[in-house]
C-alpha cells in the first residue's frame, strides 16, 4: 500500500451508530480543509450517497467478494486520487467487524478489508445499555484476529460524563485508547427504512443534518 492516511470504522454489530459517526466525522475533517474520500465495505448503494454529500467526492465501494481480494487495495488508492488526492481515507465497516459471507470465514467483512488493506481499526460501540461490560467487549474484538490493529474506540451513546468516565476507564484497562465519548442525541440518526437507510437524494434536511453531525462529532 502507498503511504495513505486511512481508518476503518467498525462495531460489534449494526446499530452501533457507524454510519452517523462515519458521515460526522468525514463532514468535520472537509470543515477542517482536508480533502476525505469516503469508502463503505460491501456493496451498499445508499450510504456511499451520504459519503458524497459529506466529502464533495464520490463515495465508493470496497467488496472483495464482488471484485476480489486482489482489486479491493487498488480500488482504495484509486478512488483516494481521484478526482483529486485526498488527505484522508475514512472507510464505513459493515455489520459487525468480523460478520460476512455466510458459510465463509468472514469473507468480506470489515475485518477483511482491514487485513486486504492494512488500515487500523477504530471500534464505535454504543455505550446506552452498558458501562464496563464495554472494555470486556473491546478486548474480545481485539484480539479475536491478531491480523488486526484495533487503534482506538469511540464509545457512542454515553448518557452522562460519569458513565463516560466508567466505561473510558474499563476500556483502556485492555492498552486501547478511547478517543471520544459522544452523548446520546435524539434526532441524529440517519433515518432508516426496513433495510437500510432512507437515500440522502430522498431527504430534503440532509444537508443540515450533515452539519448537525459535523457539529456533534467535533
Amino acid at each position: 500500500m502507498v503511504s495513505l492516511p486511512r481508518v476503518v470504522l467498525a462495531a460489534p454489530a449494526s446499530g452501533q451508530g457507524k454510519t452517523t459517526l462515519a458521515i460526522g466525522l468525514m463532514a468535520a475533517l472537509r470543515r477542517r480543509g482536508l480533502a476525505v474520500a469516503g469508502f463503505k465495505v460491501g456493496p451498499d448503494y445508499i450510504d456511499p450517497g451520504y459519503h458524497t454529500l459529506a466529502t464533495g467526492r464520490p463515495g465508493r465501494n470496497l467488496d472483495p467478494v464482488m471484485v476480489g481480494e486482489h482489486l479491493v487495495a487498488p480500488l482504495l488508492v484509486h478512488g483516494a486520487a481521484t478526482p483529486t488526492p485526498c488527505d484522508v481515507a475514512v472507510i464505513e465497516g459493515v455489520m459487525g467487524l468480523f460478520d460476512g459471507r455466510i458459510g465463509t470465514d468472514g469473507a468480506g467483512s470489515t475485518a477483511h478489508v482491514a487485513r486486504l488493506t492494512s488500515s487500523p481499526v477504530v471500534l464505535v460501540v454504543d455505550a446506552a445499555h452498558t458501562s464496563r461490560t464495554v472494555g470486556a467487549l473491546v478486548h474480545g474484538l481485539a484480539t479475536y484476529d491478531p491480523e488486526l490493529r484495533v487503534a482506538g474506540v469511540i464509545l457512542n451513546r454515553v448518557g452522562s460524563p460519569r458513565h463516560a468516565a466508567d466505561a473510558t476507564a474499563a476500556v483502556e484497562r485492555t492498552g486501547i485508547p478511547v478517543l471520544g465519548a459522544l452523548p446520546r442525541t435524539d434526532g441524529l440518526e440517519a433515518p432508516s427504512r426496513h433495510l437500510g437507510l432512507v437515500p440522502a437524494a430522498e431527504r430534503p434536511d440532509a444537508a443540515a443534518s450533515l452539519d448537525a453531525l459535523a457539529d456533534h462529532v467535533a
